[in-house]
């Protein structure tokens, strides 16, 4: 049986994130913790995080950045520092509000890399893993010209008209993500070899290897400079969205992984106090 989406606010520092649960709830089971892309919200995980919730018993918890979505605003230019503001400051304000007690961060492309930073930067013990998809630890020349395309099909196609769809204010969505990707510092403030270095938690990391924004080499990385257990996962054919391109695989290898990290550590989500 499918979960029903329960949608919620938070209040954050004076403003209010668009968030929504799937699923049990955080004194019942342990949670997924949803961050999206670049370009994500809530709605853009379509029916993902049901699924998730079906395939691993966990609930299941997504909320839209200060920009994305249907959360307040934020302001632009964004700094550069952006991915690690959100996750030093913002993210464990917003763990507090949920009431997460012990969780799996899951984050896609930016939000893969937010969620590296987190875990490289605390010894949070709420989270007790990592599932990253197709995040970026640093910039590839490749992954600047796919966000240069998307620039221009943001300006001259129907990329802002479908974005509109999913955000109360698109061009703010955009162009926070597009303006500091494409600045000129960004590729020396953006490298997250250290924070990769400090992680403490098991991390799967799954990576498509048609992905226009990044190559197998961001994968490489974690498993070379990581002390913590790493699985890796490569799906031949697939782009940017693992798990809307191959999702049968994505949810397999993430509910192996939550339920052999669960199933060691504490009671599983079956049988969760």
């Amino acid at each position: 049986m499918a979960a029903a989406r329960r949608n919620v606010r938070l209040e954050i520092g004076g403003g209010r994130l668009e968030a929504a649960w799937w699923g049990p709830e955080p004194e019942a089971a342990p949670t997924m913790v949803l961050l999206h892309e670049g370009l994500g919200s809530v709605s853009l995980w379509r029916d993902f995080p049901e699924r998730l919730a079906a395939a691993t018993g966990l609930g299941v918890f997504a909320y839209s950045r200060f920009g994305y979505g249907q959360s307040d605003p934020a302001a632009l230019p964004r700094p550069l520092t952006y991915m690690h503001e959100e996750a030093r400051e913002v993210l464990p304000r917003v763990l507090d509000a949920a009431g997460v007690r012990r969780c799996v961060l899951l984050g896609h492309s930016d939000g893969g890399s937010i969620a590296a930073i987190h875990a490289g930067s605390f010894q949070d013990t709420r989270v007790r893993g990592l599932v990253l998809l197709a995040p970026h630890f640093f910039v590839e020349e490749a992954g600047l010209a796919a966000i240069r395309a998307a620039k221009q099909a943001f300006e001259t196609g129907d990329l802002r008209a479908r974005l509109a769809r999913h955000h109360r204010d698109p061009d703010l969505a955009f162009r926070g993500w597009n303006g500091a990707w494409l600045d000129p510092g960004f590729p020396r403030a953006f490298d997250l070899q250290p924070d990769i270095a400090h992680i403490r938690v098991p991390v799967l990391a799954i990576q498509g290897e048609a992905d226009p924004y990044g190559t197998v080499e961001q994968l490489r990385l974690l498993e070379r400079e990581a002390y913590c257990p790493v699985d890796g996962l490569v799906l031949p054919g697939v782009g940017h969205n693992p798990h809307q391109d191959a999702p049968e695989a994505v949810l397999a290898a993430v509910s192996e992984f939550t339920g052999r990290l669960f199933g060691l550590h504490e009671p599983g989500p079956a049988n969760a106090q």
